[in-house]
């Protein structure tokens, strides 16, 4: 057996859950699957930049539906094979979410993205890996008739043999310099756990599973601190890093970390045909519109959301973000890179889309840590330690039930 834990990716994108998993320790992806091909000539791109082999079973630009209507036994046969070499196997993916978004198309589990929801959750239940994850907006648990359609699909997997864990993450929590909430829903198959030995308790939800393994920050700790709100704007400008902040929680930060203006997509933005004055009297760090919010530089962002019409303007340069720069703010290591041919427009889709990078690894070393608890002499192992920084804000270890009511409404 390899010494790796399979993955199957749905709803890749640009691969930034994907790269987050594979870079937090010993998984392997396997499968990816991705219905938009723009997002798949990313995720070749990137991977290629990295030295990164290409998945086991390939990239498929497929509709995930199909997998249920004729193609559930090619997908059968690619997890049996899997499970030969891999002890461990599991299936990750968020599917898109705009029908669940209060910004977005609200409608629900009958919009077209939204059904892609049910049907994740029905292809786990029809091919059973030994866990998955589901990540979503939390619009999809706060309203209430969405709400009634996330409890039915979570009945559905412990009818199929599941125990799960939930919680309403903010990327920030994992060091991500943007306030991002999500909901993720984790599940172990029940027969796996008992094979491992694995202490049932008789309840559906996974007992001590520890979220706190893999953040950083506690959020609410964060927020309260005396971030600068909003200064004039001023192009090119210099301004002196604070000190009662956490700096690496900062765009200009991750800018500064990524070397942005000299990145390989330093140079990919939108350039407007007019409307320059307006770029010009947004202040620095006004983000209480819905569009032409203006990013502050020692402030992390608001939501990486750059669809619906949603601007973000650069801290002082009189123009939008770059695709460099907005890679920064999901995480994204340096060497992650886009093709140059790619559109402004699937660029900015994709990185909006994605899971941020730092809050993927840190889901995977969390994920990594629950099975070293309970699987004997696991050979598993995650690399590095994720709950270290110079900044004395940690989270401390919830109570078990707080774990489990933590998506009360």
């Amino acid at each position: 057996m390899e010494n790796k834990i399979g993955i199957f990716s749905f709803f890749s994108g640009a691969g930034f859950l994907d790269l987050g998993f594979e870079n937090s320790g010993d998984y392997k992806v396997l499968f990816v699957n991705e219905v938009h091909s723009p997002f798949v000539d990313i995720y070749r791109h990137s991977r290629k930049q990295m030295g990164i082999k290409e998945p086991k079973f390939g990239y498929h630009i497929d509709d995930i539906q199909g997998y249920l209507n004729g193609k559930l036994n090619i997908l059968k046969n690619y997890y049996s094979e899997a499970k030969t070499k891999h002890d461990i196997v599991g299936f990750i993916g968020g599917p898109p979410c705009p029908d669940f978004s209060v910004g977005g198309k609200n409608r629900g589990k009958e919009g077209d993205n939204g059904k892609l929801s049910g049907t994740y959750i029905e292809l786990i239940c029809n091919i059973k890996p030994d866990f998955f994850l589901f990540e979503n907006v939390k619009g999809l648990w706060r309203t209430k008739k969405h709400r009634q359609f996330y409890e039915g699909l979570k009945e559905k997997l412990i009818r199929n043999g599941y125990l799960l864990t939930e919680r309403l993450i903010n990327s920030i929590e994992y060091g991500v310099p943007q306030d991002r909430d999500r909901i993720i829903l984790i599940g172990f198959k029940k027969e796996f756990l008992k094979i491992n030995n694995y202490k049932l308790n008789g309840s559906p939800y996974l007992w001590n599973f520890n979220w706190n393994k893999g953040m950083v920050f506690d959020k609410e700790k964060i927020f309260s601190l005396p971030w600068i709100e909003t200064e004039p704007f001023k192009e090119n400008s210099k301004k002196k890093e604070p000190k009662n902040i956490p700096i690496e929680l900062t765009v200009e930060h991750w800018f500064k970390k990524n070397d942005v203006f000299k990145h390989p997509n330093g140079n990919m933005f939108f350039k407007p045909k007019a409307g320059l004055p307006k770029f010009q009297s947004i202040v620095e760090g006004d983000v209480s519109k819905k569009s032409y919010k203006r990013l502050h530089r020692w402030r992390f962002s608001p939501t990486a959301a750059y669809g619906n019409n949603e601007v973000h303007l650069h801290p002082y340069k009189a123009r939008r973000l770059s695709v460099s720069e907005a890679l920064a703010i999901q995480s994204l290591p340096k060497e992650f890179e886009m093709p140059e041919k790619i559109t402004l427009s699937n660029a900015f889709k994709a990185i909006g889309n994605g899971v941020p990078y730092l809050a993927a690894k840190g889901l995977g070393v969390t994920i990594l840590n629950f099975i070293g608890e309970f699987v004997p002499n696991t050979k598993y192992k995650s690399n590095g330690e994720i709950n270290s920084t110079k900044f004395s804000i940690l989270y401390k270890p919830t109570t078990k039930t707080e774990q489990l009511s933590v998506l009360e409404p």
